[in-house]
């Protein structure tokens, strides 16, 4: 019987998006631009995953070049890989500020095996976005920052929701980080009813960016829903 991880693990191997976006975006799709990625996961969901446990979802909003853009695994930086799951990527070291936050709310919850056994965390747009800024850098570009792109990303979106409530994934609360993020899933919700309820928490990259003094506020409200 499949488990849980194989589930997952078969899902990001298919990964793919090949409509067409706007001008000037490009998808950043892990899985497809590093093989090395796809070996990283499945020792990821093999380890915290491998079982047939009923898991309540939480949902970002899409890959950040330096979490899942990177690891493959969401909220998932490479420094955090290591030190708190020993799974090591000798190629790249990253640091992404949501994952430091993701990160002491797990070992304040009781560390990784226990939040990986209850919970199951993704993105609403499991492939994340990158653009380019005035100075011609490449920048994080999220999926609702332009109605046009979302607009490209609907059906893409629906059908990816829709295989990982399949893994085994109780869908009558969604916990969603980020409040427009939640606007958006509540559009998809009004037309898919995938949950019964949508509980919607800070985003960890704002709480790192702009509340970091109050860290311990939002660790206690994160608390009190997920415990």
């Amino acid at each position: 019987m499949a488990t849980f991880a194989d589930r997952v693990i078969k899902f990001n191997s298919e990964l793919d998006f090949s409509g067409v976006l706007p001008r000037g975006i490009q998808v950043m799709n892990p899985f497809m631009e590093d093989r090395q990625i796809l070996t990283v996961t499945e020792t990821f969901y093999k380890k915290f995953y491998n079982d047939n446990n009923i898991r309540k979802l939480i949902l970002g909003i899409n890959p950040g070049r330096f979490g899942a853009g990177t690891t493959g695994i969401p909220f998932t930086d490479t420094k955090r890989l290591k030190d708190k799951c020993n799974i090591n990527i000798d190629s790249v070291s990253t640091h992404e500020p949501s994952s430091v936050f993701v990160y002491e709310f797990i070992e304040k919850y009781g560390g990784v095996r226990k939040f990986y056994n209850n919970y199951y965390i993704n993105a609403i747009c499991p492939l994340g976005f990158i653009k380019k800024n005035n100075r011609d850098n490449w920048i994080n570009c999220n999926y609702y920052d332009y109605e046009e792109l979302f607009a490209c990303l609907q059906s893409f979106i629906i059908s990816s929701l829709k295989k990982q409530i399949s893994f085994g994934v109780d869908s009558r609360t969604c916990f969603v980080l980020g409040k427009k993020n939640a606007q958006y899933l509540k559009r998809i919700n009004d037309k898919e009813s995938f949950f019964d309820k949508i509980f919607v928490f800070e985003h960890p990259r704002y709480i790192v960016q702009y509340k970091w003094k109050y860290k311990e506020k939002y660790f206690a409200e994160y608390l009190k829903s997920l415990t």
